[in-house]
């Protein structure tokens, strides 16, 4: 039989604190040493090294998919009474298919540690409801709710648990997960109810090693940091060890061997891949989005503002000059890409003038900016004072302009409680 194509999903690197040992670059080098051409990275509780994946997968022709192996909780993620329920927690992998799915894994990272946390970071099954999208779930180890509810021979909770899952993601974005640890005694009974319950519910099963380390011979170092974790020493005889258990890095024909009459279970790995297709936009500005008027973009309204403000500013006085500076900075703005920018500082400059706060009249580059004058931004005209303007923005501008902004001390919150209403308040710091 060929090896069908497989793809390591449920991997963990030395960001998975005091439990996996591998590098990133090494996962990567071994990935394509086994001949693949993408690998997952699904730290516990943390995206750690989701950049460094990225970046180091795009410099080696590999493809990233970044993910986290979450903890979630199956009561309320507030709960945190020191009772054995409330210390309950299980896992699930997550797998980030496009840009909304990698904001809601951060969120959902963010609100494990900054809500959840206890004892762990968690979610519960709610908050990921809420935000699911762009998301692949696995059903992880024999940790994940679904297979410890099999594993304690609550087969129709496990069954339950599948159909709410299958619901919570995106059309074909639920699989469930099996893997080859014999040795683990429950791991045999956990695969055989996945196996039936995939039948049962319609979800497709994929084969995943749950990676520590690279290589086998890796095996006794990662022993170590358990050690370390756990308090124990590594002669101690009744301590967690896993030395039994092959967590490297395995190859297909591995994989395979371990699941003969499931051949299926490697090339559904391929299902997952050929879904997540995200790319880290490194260097970029990211700006805000300003609402604009039906039918117009951010650039044509902002034409539209500077000439409203230069009839209102110099009416029939209007020059050659005027009209030259004007396109030449609206030319440079648009090739920057900062329209929104200069949208955003009008709206909110103006909005305080108009409530009767008192606003400076510029200062720094900002007032070289004859766009800035145009839209009320500024007071003070560059044209007249021989103010240049590339001293505030031109083409090769490494970093962004700044505009500074002076507000009477007594009416600064109201400006910025403005701003917080428009745009969220998570939005603005």
């Amino acid at each position: 039989m060929q090896t069908p194509k497989y793809t390591h999903l449920h991997v963990h690197s030395h960001y998975s604190l005091l439990d996996g040992l591998g590098k990133v670059d090494d996962l990567i080098d071994r990935a394509l040493e086994l001949g693949m051409d993408s690998i997952a990275l699904t730290d516990h509780g943390v995206m750690y090294g989701a950049v460094e994946l990225f970046i180091k997968a795009k410099e080696k022709g590999i493809k990233a998919i970044i993910g986290c192996e979450m903890y979630i909780t199956p009561n309320d993620l507030h709960s945190k009474n020191p009772i054995a329920e409330d210390r309950k927690r299980h896992h699930l992998i997550l797998l980030v298919k496009d840009e909304e799915g990698y904001h809601n894994l951060m969120k959902l990272v963010s609100i494990a540690h900054l809500e959840g946390f206890y004892y762990k970071p968690r979610i519960d099954r709610k908050v990921l409801r809420q935000y699911s999208k762009g998301l692949i779930g696995l059903s992880a180890c024999v940790e994940g709710e679904i297979p410890a509810q099999i594993v304690m021979g609550n087969y129709d909770k496990a069954k339950e648990l599948a159909l709410e899952y299958k619901d919570i993601f995106d059309e074909g974005g639920f699989f469930l997960e099996v893997q080859d640890h014999k040795k683990f005694p429950n791991q045999a009974v956990a695969n055989e109810g996945i196996f039936k319950l995939a039948k049962e519910v319609g979800l497709p099963v994929v084969a995943t090693c749950d990676v520590h380390y690279v290589r086998k011979e890796d095996a006794s170092a990662q022993d170590i940091l358990l050690c370390v974790q756990t308090n124990r020493k590594v002669q101690e005889v009744d301590r967690m060890n896993l030395m039994d258990f092959d967590l490297s890095l395995r190859s297909p024909e591995e994989i395979l061997a371990g699941f003969p009459d499931h051949p299926e279970v490697l090339s559904n790995t391929q299902l997952v891949v050929d879904q997540c297709d995200f790319k880290i936009k490194l260097g970029e500005t990211q700006l805000p989005h300003f609402e604009v008027p039906a039918g117009h973009t951010d650039m044509t309204y902002l034409i539209e503002l500077c000439e409203a403000g230069l009839k209102k500013k110099y009416g029939e006085n209007i020059t050659e000059e005027h009209r030259k500076r004007m396109d030449y900075e609206l030319s440079v703005i648009e090739k920057c890409g900062y329209g929104s920018y200069f949208l955003i500082v009008q709206d909110f400059v103006n909005w305080a003038r108009a409530n009767g706060i008192v606003v400076g009249p510029g200062r720094g580059s900002a007032a070289g900016s004859f766009i800035s004058y145009l839209t009320g931004i500024t007071n003070v005209d560059p044209i007249e004072y021989n103010l240049l303007f590339e001293r505030f923005l031109n083409p090769e501008r490494v970093s962004m302009p700044d505009v500074d902004m002076d507000f009477a001390d007594n009416r600064r919150e109201d400006v910025l409680n403005y701003v917080r209403q428009k745009y969220g308040n998570d939005h603005v710091s």
